[in-house]
């Protein structure tokens, strides 16, 4: 595989590390992104079925409805998806796993030391490399080398909201009875698709983790824990 060009982030999302779980969300909300496939949707961190595992999961372009092809709904050849993983606590990227796609097939490299930090990227092709065959509705494809998983695709998108309810709440046409009970509240995203990257990989390759963040903000008890957050880069 050929080294590509310079990559330059044009949207991403920050998240500090849990010890569990880690998620954000940015649904269609981001002005310069959004309906493009550089437009983030989740990030997803937490501990794999193995405990010495951790699973890494970044999910874009939502909303797809199922069955349904939009322009967008691929994966871009001229995106790169990074995950940035910080081990040592100063919110740097110490190691990247990235992701490209190249035909049918995503591609992922590392996880390695970037060569550089920050909203610019190269494809390292020196790293660790591995793919799969990009999953379609009708073909899972899950691929399995050297202890760690990968997986490309459409997925059910995750998220949970009544997005009916919170429009009603924030005009003002429901007040002031607020957001409704689970039992009555409807699930906005319930038969909506996202196209997922899934990374599941030994801890052993990620280094010691940094001292929890929530420590900093008088937290105690909490384990250590990697900060992570994802960025989407397009080829310039």
């Amino acid at each position: 595989m050929k080294k590509t060009k310079l990559f330059i982030a044009v949207g991403g999302m920050v998240l500090l590390g849990f010890s569990i779980f880690l998620v954000s969300a940015d649904h269609i909300d981001a002005p310069n992104v959004s309906g493009t496939t550089t437009d983030l949707a989740d990030l997803f961190a937490f501990e794999g079925d193995n405990p010495n595992n951790t699973v890494f999961i970044a999910t874009l372009q939502g909303i797809l409805t199922p069955g349904i092809v939009t322009e967008n709904a691929i994966f871009d050849e001229d995106v790169l998806i990074e995950f940035n993983i910080d081990n040592t606590g100063d919110f740097i990227e110490d190691l990247v796993i990235q992701a490209i796609k190249r035909g049918d097939t995503m591609y992922f490299f590392g996880p390695a030391s970037p060569s550089q930090t920050g909203l610019s990227s190269e494809v390292l092709t020196f790293a660790n490399r591995n793919s799969v065959k990009i999953s379609t509705v009708d073909n899972l494809e899950i691929s399995n080398n050297d202890g760690m998983t990968f997986f490309a695709g459409p997925r059910r998108d995750a998220f949970y909201m009544d997005l009916n309810r919170f429009n009603d709440v924030i005009t003002g046409a429901v007040a002031p009875d607020g957001f409704l009970p689970p039992g009555e509240a409807s699930d906005f995203f319930e038969n909506l698709n996202t196209l997922a990257i899934v990374i599941e990989i030994p801890n052993s390759m990620l280094g010691t983790p940094p001292a929890h963040v929530g420590g900093e903000l008088g937290i105690s008890g909490l384990p250590p824990a990697y900060n992570v957050w994802i960025s989407a880069k397009r080829k310039q």
